[in-house]
Protein backbone atom coordinates (compact mmCIF):
# COMPACT_ATOMS: atom_id res chain seq x y z
CA UNK A 1 0.00 0.00 0.00
CA UNK A 2 1.81 3.41 -0.97
CA UNK A 3 0.57 6.10 0.79
CA UNK A 4 2.03 9.36 -0.45
CA UNK A 5 2.42 12.81 1.27
CA UNK A 6 -0.62 14.72 0.20
CA UNK A 7 -2.91 12.67 -0.79
CA UNK A 8 -6.42 13.26 -0.01
CA UNK A 9 -8.41 11.28 2.24
CA UNK A 10 -12.00 10.69 2.43
CA UNK A 11 -14.34 8.22 4.61
CA UNK A 12 -16.21 5.59 3.57
CA UNK A 13 -19.47 7.93 2.48
CA UNK A 14 -17.20 9.68 0.45
CA UNK A 15 -16.49 12.73 2.89
CA UNK A 16 -13.06 14.57 2.17
CA UNK A 17 -10.95 14.75 5.71
CA UNK A 18 -8.03 16.72 4.36
CA UNK A 19 -4.64 15.32 2.80
CA UNK A 20 -1.76 13.38 3.98
CA UNK A 21 1.02 15.62 6.20
CA UNK A 22 3.14 13.17 7.34
CA UNK A 23 4.18 9.75 6.69
CA UNK A 24 5.78 7.78 9.53
CA UNK A 25 8.04 4.67 8.48
CA UNK A 26 9.24 1.73 10.40
CA UNK A 27 13.13 2.54 10.51
CA UNK A 28 14.06 -1.51 9.88
CA UNK A 29 11.16 -2.00 6.51
CA UNK A 30 10.31 1.24 5.63
CA UNK A 31 6.69 0.61 5.74
CA UNK A 32 4.34 3.01 6.81
CA UNK A 33 3.07 2.45 10.48
CA UNK A 34 0.90 5.79 10.80
CA UNK A 35 0.36 8.54 8.92
CA UNK A 36 -1.00 12.22 10.14
CA UNK A 37 -4.20 13.89 7.87
CA UNK A 38 -4.36 17.45 8.08
CA UNK A 39 -8.08 18.10 8.85
CA UNK A 40 -10.64 20.69 7.31
CA UNK A 41 -12.48 20.22 10.50
CA UNK A 42 -12.38 21.89 13.38
CA UNK A 43 -11.57 18.66 15.50
CA UNK A 44 -8.04 18.55 14.26
CA UNK A 45 -5.73 16.46 12.73
CA UNK A 46 -6.39 12.71 12.86
CA UNK A 47 -3.53 9.92 13.19
CA UNK A 48 -4.21 6.80 11.66
CA UNK A 49 -2.54 3.49 10.17
CA UNK A 50 -2.68 1.36 7.06
CA UNK A 51 -5.01 -0.69 9.23
CA UNK A 52 -7.73 2.03 8.66
CA UNK A 53 -7.23 2.13 4.72
CA UNK A 54 -9.99 0.08 2.30
CA UNK A 55 -8.11 1.31 -0.98
CA UNK A 56 -5.42 3.74 -2.28
CA UNK A 57 -5.48 5.23 -5.87
CA UNK A 58 -4.31 7.55 -7.56
CA UNK A 59 -6.20 10.84 -6.82
CA UNK A 60 -7.32 9.64 -2.71
CA UNK A 61 -6.89 7.43 -0.38
CA UNK A 62 -10.26 5.73 1.28
CA UNK A 63 -10.87 4.21 4.94
CA UNK A 64 -12.71 2.06 6.09
CA UNK A 65 -14.44 3.99 8.58
CA UNK A 66 -17.38 6.90 8.45
CA UNK A 67 -15.41 9.92 9.94
CA UNK A 68 -18.19 10.18 12.56
CA UNK A 69 -16.83 6.51 14.51
CA UNK A 70 -13.32 7.38 14.31
CA UNK A 71 -11.96 7.27 18.04
CA UNK A 72 -11.26 10.91 20.01
CA UNK A 73 -7.34 9.33 20.35
CA UNK A 74 -6.73 9.80 16.76
CA UNK A 75 -6.89 13.38 16.93
CA UNK A 76 -3.90 15.51 17.46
Amino acid sequence: MDIKYGIEVIDTDGTVLGTVDRVIRNSWSGEVSKFVVRGCSPAGDLILSPQDVIEVTESNLKLNVPSDKLETNRRL
